[in-house]
């Protein structure tokens, strides 16, 4: 036996720990104790797995034809001020300065705004690139949800609840769904906060349904998603994805080794046939090794496409390379991404704090429009801009803006929405929602329904009850949809 052959032999969980930098052995956590049938025992709405029954990753069909094929998620953590940047109110100009009729004084937005596009949406100056494309955007300007303060906020935007740890928005997408690419996970979170794996993770679900890290602070492991490296710089290689250790014959000897072991298992306890899914996760991470490396490398765009994007230009270089990966992940088949940009918290500052926020996310959220648009993508990928709730319209420490769940703003483009359209509204200063009110959980239905799923149908069974994303409440906006 020469040395290399030395190698290939590791105890069983050595082996699971080493192949594929490990990822097989961090899903198998999840997945070793979910029963492989319980795809078909989640309750009566669940989508039917394709013929490929032992991978839950296959691509399903919708419960009815979809309008969206695919998400892009911009998250803006912090709550960026929706009266300075897509609600426009002139009441809140002509009372600049005086008493508000909740607490200190009216602050008017010290950027203009402008009707853009053959649709007249008021968009401010803040973002003259994204505004060139008001025609294919969905204001929905009565936003509200439940929670005042960020962690709660943040995780009801992602999870629809924000007391119980429940399956995030991409997680549900990814159950009802599949992915339709076997090489690539199906849910990609790009630089996510620190502290925030409930938002990517899968909770009750499988955990092959959480989302797949890229970049960021996160340091939590196990359910919140696989990790890769470190640092908001996603635009270049994935240093973690290779084994070094063995070359790709012997990680390939050692995943032929563990199916060979738990079919054997399979074989003596035939009433434990849970193990065929978890295989799939060690599957998945080998064929990654080959793929995510080239998806991640956009060295080969074109020049005029990196400028589209702002790749190289100055402060908004690293949001762009997400943005730019966004594309590229969708492109391949991965059917859901988070983008994340922060910090939008302005308490202070907000004169050269906001602008500057909006700087550098405005040039490469135009490039992706610009650019799913030009390949025939926008008409089935849905593009969803928001943050956790908006500001308030009196001022905070004479410049700046405190937290406002009442009312507020989030936009959508593409996948089956009605471009150049304004959904409900907030009362005349931008304070709570008013009209066509658009509660979290009726946002989350209405993603859904995109999606071509229904939310009260999209169920799991867990601890006796079927659950679902939008819990007991949420009605979709039919008015956006196109």
């Amino acid at each position: 036996m020469n040395d290399n052959q030395a190698n290939c032999f590791f105890s069983r969980r050595q082996a699971l720990r080493t192949a594929s930098a490990g990822f097989g052995y961090l899903a198998f956590a999840g997945l070793s104790s979910l029963d492989s049938k319980s795809a078909t025992n989640a309750g009566e709405g669940r989508v039917a797995l394709s013929d490929d029954s032992n991978n839950p990753l296959s691509p399903k069909e919708p419960h009815f034809p979809a309008k969206a094929k695919r998400v892009i998620f911009l998250c803006m953590r912090g709550g960026p001020s929706h009266v300075d940047t897509f609600d426009y109110k002139p009441q809140l100009f002509k009372d600049d300065g005086k008493p508000s009729r909740f607490r200190g004084n009216y602050l008017k937005p010290q950027w203009d705004f402008k009707q853009r596009g053959e649709s007249g949406l008021w968009i401010s100056d803040l973002f003259e690139n994204v505004a060139k494309h008001a025609d294919d955007m969905c204001l929905i300007r009565s936003m509200n949800c439940d929670q005042p303060v960020h962690p709660r906020a943040l995780t009801q935007m992602h999870t629809g609840n924000a007391q119980f740890v429940r399956p995030s928005l991409g997680a549900w997408t990814l159950y009802g769904l599949g992915t339709e690419n076997d090489s690539m996970p199906g849910f990609v979170s790009l630089s996510p906060p620190a502290g925030s794996a409930q938002n990517h993770g899968s909770a009750f679900l499988p955990a092959i349904y959480q989302g797949t890290v890229l970049g960021g602070n996160n340091r939590r492991r196990g359910n919140a998603g696989q990790r890769f490296r470190r640092g908001g710089d996603t635009g270049g290689q994935v240093p973690d994805i290779k084994n070094s250790r063995l070359t790709k014959k012997q990680q390939r000897t050692q995943l032929d080794l563990i199916q060979s072991l738990n079919n054997d298992k399979l074989r003596r306890e035939k009433d434990n046939p849970n193990v065929e899914g978890v295989i799939e996760s060690y599957e998945l991470a080998f064929r990654m090794q080959d793929e995510m490396p080239k998806l991640m490398d956009v060295s080969k765009e074109s020049k005029d496409t990196l400028d589209l994007y702002g790749v190289g230009q100055g402060g908004n270089d690293s949001f762009a390379k997400q943005c730019l990966l966004a594309r590229r992940f969708v492109e391949s088949g991965v059917r859901f991404v988070e983008v994340s940009h922060g910090n939008w918290d302005h308490h202070a500052n907000l004169s050269t704090a906001l602008p500057q926020r909006c700087g550098e996310i405005d040039k490469p959220i135009a490039g992706l429009l610009t650019d799913l648009k030009q390949r025939d993508m926008l008409k089935d990928t849905l593009v969803v801009w928001g943050g956790e709730f908006g500001r308030t319209p009196f001022a905070q420490g004479g410049n700046g803006r405190d937290h406002n769940n009442k009312g507020y703003t989030t936009w959508m483009a593409g996948g089956g929405v009605k471009g150049g359209t304004s959904y409900g509204s907030t009362d005349e200063y931008g304070y709570e929602s008013v009209l066509d009110s658009c509660h979290i959980h009726d946002w989350h239905a209405t993603i859904l329904h995109l999606l071509g799923l229904d939310h009260e149908r999209l169920t799991y069974r867990y601890a006796g009850r079927d659950f679902r994303l939008t819990d007991v409440a949420g009605k979709v906006a039919k008015k956006i949809i196109a």
